[in-house]
């Protein structure tokens, strides 16, 4: 029997990265090979300094890798024209920072109201709510702590509905409790969505939740879990 489309969609993987090497003045990695499907999520844990986020910026079309090749749902995403990469960035790819890059001018609200019309998706209250953020959503950012900025980083990427989450200590900010809610909402997210996720993060604890955890040691991606 023929697969159907939505057969296909789950045995095709949405990020597959093969001889990734990557240095500046020192080598940071090289001969990575990983993969992500429908449903995955996978955490990167390793030493600060050790490239975690450089081959997360790889990884999501931030850095071209000095050798090897990534691909985003089927698309070599170095070989993409300019307007065909902004266009994968804007339509399935979430991405989260320690650098929040929330619009200073706006209210926590209208940052969301952004992503909402980008995406025509509505911003979902229940989710507001699960982030604590329901007494200062219409603030400004300005005003807010820096972890109620992560947490609407956080809710603006999810209101993109991306195919797949690269998060770069998210939960850096966070008190434990509020820490462990976001990692439900994204490991619910990921399997209501058939989407994919993408952690970097120092606390094992929250790694070993996800389907595929790797360190990254002296240059080596190792899979540990």
């Amino acid at each position: 029997m023929p697969l159907n489309l939505s057969d296909y969609n789950n045995f095709m993987k949405i990020l597959e990265a093969t001889s990734l090497s990557h240095h500046f003045e020192y080598t940071l990695f090289e001969h990575i090979e990983l993969s992500l499907y429908p449903g995955e999520t996978m955490a990167i844990v390793g030493e600060s300094g050790s490239g975690k986020s450089t081959l997360l910026h790889t990884l999501s079309t931030l850095l071209k890798p000095n050798e090897g090749v990534v691909k985003l749902l089927d698309s070599d995403i170095y070989k993409l024209k300019e307007r065909e990469l902004v266009a994968l960035r804007r339509d399935e790819l979430g991405l989260i920072f320690q650098s929040h890059y929330l619009f200073k001018g706006f209210s926590a609200y209208e940052n969301l109201e952004v992503a909402s019309i980008l995406a025509a998706e509505p911003i979902d209250s229940s989710l507001v709510e699960r982030l604590g953020l329901q007494d200062v959503i219409n603030m400004k950012v300005t005003q807010l702590s820096g972890g109620q900025q992560q947490r609407i980083s956080i809710a603006r990427v999810l209101t993109k509905k991306p195919r797949i989450i690269f998060a770069d200590e998210p939960t850096g900010n966070l008190d434990n409790n509020t820490s462990l809610e976001v990692m439900r909402i994204f490991e619910e997210y990921v399997k209501e969505e058939r989407a994919a996720l993408i952690l970097v993060t120092h606390n094992e604890e929250f790694a070993f939740r996800c389907n595929k955890v790797y360190r990254l040691h002296e240059k080596v991606l190792e899979r540990i879990k």
